[in-house]
């Protein structure tokens, strides 16, 4: 059905716009950008900020742009002394109960609250008097909380209800004693928080940063290599993201630049997580056709995501024994390095020290489980760097990343399928999963080695896949709010599916609370941007010979010499893992 079209001026220029358009939106359409901070095109409407304040005729006071629907002959008035010096004295007072530590900020030249204090012409801080000074909360593994650089725009509360339906962050107090925060105030490691780092991607300030391990990195490189020997692997979704940082198109495949800057930076071997995607694979459809043919434990549930593990430990432990119990492609890539791969280099375990280039903070939380760990305790991945993180490490060392030669992964640990190049999309682990299962399921090699029912960044993807003799139902769903809905209808019966893949990111991990901050007014959950650079990796994958997992030598070679075959006893002591129910401390 056509929607009703309004009829209304925007600073004097006739525009029709459909109904339910927003004054935003509709002063959009003429190219005039409004100053927003608490707005979000993918998250509820605020209007707590007041900055894109417009006047509208007919009234006597301003109206907030972002949440004020247009009607009939409605008069805009974006700019005047009046609304400009408004918006103005609103940053100021922003401004002025802000901590003053611009230049040592993690966010400093990529901050929303300063990009929009120049916009409108700030120059001094002209109100002087108390300001809120609350302790930082580095409680947690991967998600550091400093309320004293929130500006209470309520983006991190809305994304971690309405996107990842976790709820754990909520306003509390009042007026000045307003704060951010778990329940009752709970450091973040005893809450309900999943370590997403979600709300890192949509703060505008530094009031949530994940928890840095450069300096761990930094000083492992620094150390002589007869003492330390130090690996670092690389995700998929790294390779289509980080060269937006250095200001190349999104979605511009920067693999063999990233290899050779990370030579420069000193790592003695770069291996590629994607061989580790390329065993899961194995490993999971193993796992898979084990339980099609008793009928048990049905669906499997993909395990790759750990903010996707948290939510299951904390508010679906019935689930567990649905997931796969094989370790993410980021631990079984370090254990291999700390066994498989220091055995053929005669050295022991606890002298390499193993760096993981992640989209995704979750991932500093994996990384620290004690289950992950040789038996003294010392962890498989030693640290984990965000795309971020990575980034910035680069152009302090003074790396001319754009100017770079192109390198090559390491080996063994560095050849892979296309298959697992198409892990960092939503979709992709399911699409790698079914091109293995198949020929497992069958036999026979199969296609189609492109599977169009599960691609795209739709929340909830279903498919009835016809394999052999055997209808496979498969579910795929991203951002956690859709995992609910998936996981209540199985619960409930209402569906029945064989395989679901869950990610916790809406997008898949392209779209990880470790990727690059969005640049100047971009989105940092627009789905035009998740296809973007999921387009990169599918891409890779479609020039590559090998494209399904078990047809990878390295990957054979690797069952021949060392773990016998796929679930062999080695292989489940190594690559797999378990879970378990988690009540966080602070509720109750």
């Amino acid at each position: 059905m056509t929607k009703k079209m309004i009829n209304l001026t925007i600073d004097g220029t006739p525009i029709q716009v459909p109904a339910g358009t927003t004054v935003m939106k509709a002063a959009e359409r003429l190219g005039i950008h409004l100053p927003r901070l608490c707005y979000h095109p993918n998250l509820s409407l605020e209007g707590a900020c007041r900055v894109c304040v417009v006047q509208v005729k007919g009234f006597n006071h301003f109206l907030t742009a972002c949440s004020q629907e247009v009607w009939e002959g409605m008069e805009v008035q974006t700019n005047s002394p009046e609304i400009r010096q408004a918006r103005r004295d609103i940053v100021e007072l922003l401004l002025d109960n802000h901590p003053k530590d611009c230049q040592t900020c993690d966010r400093d030249g990529n901050c929303e609250l300063q990009r929009q204090a120049y916009r409108l012409g700030v120059r001094e801080r002209l109100f002087e008097g108390r300001r809120k000074e609350y302790p930082t909360d580095e409680s947690s593994k991967s998600v550091i909380r400093n309320p004293s650089k929130c500006i209470l725009c309520g983006r991190c509360v809305r994304v971690c209800a309405e996107v990842q339906g976790v709820g754990n962050l909520s306003q509390h107090g009042r007026g000045f004693n307003t704060v951010v925060g778990p329940a009752n105030l709970s450091n973040m490691d005893d809450s309900v928080c999943i370590q997403c780092g979600q709300c890192v991607a949509v703060c505008p300030t530094a009031a949530f940063l994940e928890q840095d391990h450069t300096e761990r990195v930094w000083q492992a490189l620094s150390m002589p290599r007869d003492v330390k020997h130090v690996v670092v692997q690389v995700a998929p979704a790294i390779r289509a993201t980080l060269g937006e940082t250095f200001d190349l198109p999104m979605g511009t495949p920067v693999t063999g630049k990233l290899i050779t800057a990370l030579r420069r930076l000193g790592f003695d071997t770069v291996f590629d997580t994607n061989f580790g995607a390329d065993l899961t694979i194995v490993e999971e459809a193993t796992e898979f056709l084990n339980r099609v043919t008793k009928g048990e434990n049905l669906p499997l549930l993909t395990s790759c995501s750990p903010g996707w593990v948290s939510f299951l430990e904390k508010f679906y432990p019935e689930m567990i024994r649905y997931t796969s119990t094989c370790k993410s492609p980021m631990q079984m890539t370090s254990t291999l390095i700390k066994s498989y791969y220091a055995e053929k280099k005669g050295m022991d375990p606890r002298d390499i020290y193993v760096v993981a280039i992640m989209p995704c903070v979750a991932k500093k939380f994996e990384a620290a489980r004690p289950e992950h760990s040789l038996p003294d305790g010392t962890p498989y991945t030693d640290a984990v760097l965000t795309t971020r993180e990575l980034a910035w490490m680069i152009k302090s060392y003074g790396i001319d990343f754009n100017a770079l030669p192109d390198g090559e992964f390491d080996r063994p640990l560095g050849i892979s399928s296309g298959a697992a190049d198409i892990f960092g999309a939503t979709g992709g682990v399911m699409e790698a999963a079914l091109r293995t299962a198949a020929v497992k399921l069958t036999g026979e090699e199969l296609g189609p080695l492109v599977f169009e029912e599960i691609r795209g960044v739709t929340g909830i993807k279903e498919a009835t896949l016809r394999v052999g003799d055997k209808d496979i139902r498969i579910a795929v769903s991203n951002g956690l709010n859709n995992a609910k809905h998936v996981l209540d209808a199985i619960k409930s019966g209402e569906k029945e599916y064989h395989l679901v893949e869950i990610m916790a990111c809406p997008g898949g991990c392209i779209m990880g609370g470790g990727q690059p901050y969005p640049r100047a007014d971009h989105d940092p959950l627009d789905p035009e941007t998740a296809r973007t650079r999921a387009k990169a990796l599918y891409g890779i994958d479609a020039q590559k010979q090998l494209r399904r997992s078990h047809e990878n030598p390295a990957i054979e070679h690797l069952y021949a010499e060392f773990l016998g075959e796929p679930s062999s006893e080695l292989a489940h002591k190594l690559l797999h893992t378990h879970y378990q129910a988690r009540t966080p401390r602070g509720i109750r």
